[in-house]
């Protein structure tokens, strides 16, 4: 089984642990677990001592600001939720540099959305920041900006927000600290026969299966489902993720200590580095459905030709993220497009070669270059 002992360092020299909500906040004071929270800064503070790096993700925004704005769960317009992720922003902040002080730890807060690390030019801006922090021996702590993220864009859960930054920084292992110890074969709440897989070599169908439906909400709202996805992100990334009991103490040392968890292990040949950018990108401007034919040829590493695209769904222009479906109906791959939509529509089915006569001028001979795109 593969290991992420703090003693072997060379195997684990950047990690990436995400906290959720549920574990940050007493349910029954609506305050943070403080006692729970300092045994986590121990676990961190022992890790940098033996020369790791770590990157925090965090959520809690809003689940710190919701009491002050009268509500005991969370809201449910977006305007109330955005209001109070401003008020418990600032809790959560001064929460983690309180934390962190005796320990002369500085911490640094970094607040992303959607489109920072949907657009190549933010993308590698947030992560020359966050190399920076990390040279300059800092705690970055990572957490979306709900006050201004939307609930079209946003990306639902901070499992794929943190799969997403393990990927930025190039990390080892991702940690999740969940309510559940990993992955079951089924729902140990219903199913007393379930066992704990202690480890994932490969993402099958038969695995996500084990994680259930989706959350309801946008792009999923936690649980097991979307740990699934944020490990697609991250083993693809060269990234191993962990997904370990979060709610007892000292929760980081006793998982590496027992070893009791899902560790989902990271592809043995990473994807280049844009490739695994286009891989995580989760907001699709339209969608080109293709032929059998094109599938075919794009699965032999060629790229997208106007003559193989049927249909096009979608108001994109040229640079924006498609995704790529086939004749069932099912989402194969995505890719930067090299025609706005209003032209794609005339080239559709079409020749290269015809771009002058549909178009008035000569376009590219691809709507979707081999080096755009990735195949799911």
């Amino acid at each position: 089984m593969t290991k992420f002992s703090i003693a072997q360092k060379s195997d684990c020299k950047r990690v990436v642990i995400k906290i959720g909500s549920a574990l940050l906040r007493d349910n029954k004071t609506g305050k943070i677990r403080q006692k729970w929270l300092e045994t986590v800064a121990e676990d961190i503070v022992t890790m940098r001592r033996a020369g790791q790096q770590v990157v925090l993700v965090s959520s809690g925004a809003i689940a710190m600001g919701q009491t002050a704005l009268g509500f005991n769960t969370r809201p449910t317009r977006l305007e109330d939720a955005q209001a109070a992720a401003a008020i418990g922003q600032i809790k959560l902040a001064h929460a983690y540099e309180t934390l962190f002080a005796p320990h002369e730890t500085t911490v640094a807060q970094v607040l992303l959305t959607l489109y920072d690390l949907e657009d190549r030019a933010r993308y590698l801006n947030g992560r020359n920041t966050l190399e920076a922090l990390l040279e300059h021996g800092t705690l970055p702590i990572v957490n979306e900006n709900d006050t201004v993220a939307t609930q079209e864009i946003r990306f639902g859960d901070n499992d794929r927000l943190a799969a997403r930054v393990a990927q930025l920084i190039k990390a080892d292992a991702l940690l999740i600290l969940s309510d559940i110890k990993g992955l079951y074969t089924a729902d140990p709440n219903i199913d007393d026969a379930a066992e704990l897989i202690s480890q994932v070599t490969e993402i099958t169908p038969k695995i996500e299966a084990m994680a259930g439906p989706a959350a309801a909400g946008t792009l999923g709202s936690g649980g097991m489902f979307t740990k699934i996805l944020a490990a697609k992100i991250a083993t693809a990334a060269g990234c191993s993720l962990v997904i370990s009991n979060g709610q007892i103490d000292n929760p980081i040392r006793r998982f590496w200590e027992s070893q009791v968890g899902t560790v989902f292990t990271a592809s043995v040949s990473p994807l280049a580095v844009r490739k695994q950018w286009l891989r995580g990108l989760m907001a699709p401007e339209g969608y080109l459905h293709i032929d059998a034919g094109a599938e075919k040829a794009l699965r032999k590493d060629a790229s997208l030709l106007p003559a193989g695209v049927t249909e096009v769904d979608g108001n994109f222009s040229r640079g924006d993220l498609v995704a790529l479906i086939n004749e069932n109906g099912k989402a194969i791959g995505q890719g930067l497009v090299g025609y706005t939509a209003e032209q794609a529509h005339k080239m559709k089915g079409r020749r290269s070669d015809e771009a002058q006569a549909q178009l008035g001028f000569c376009g590219r001979s691809v709507i979707v270059h081999r080096d755009d795109l990735i195949l799911f």
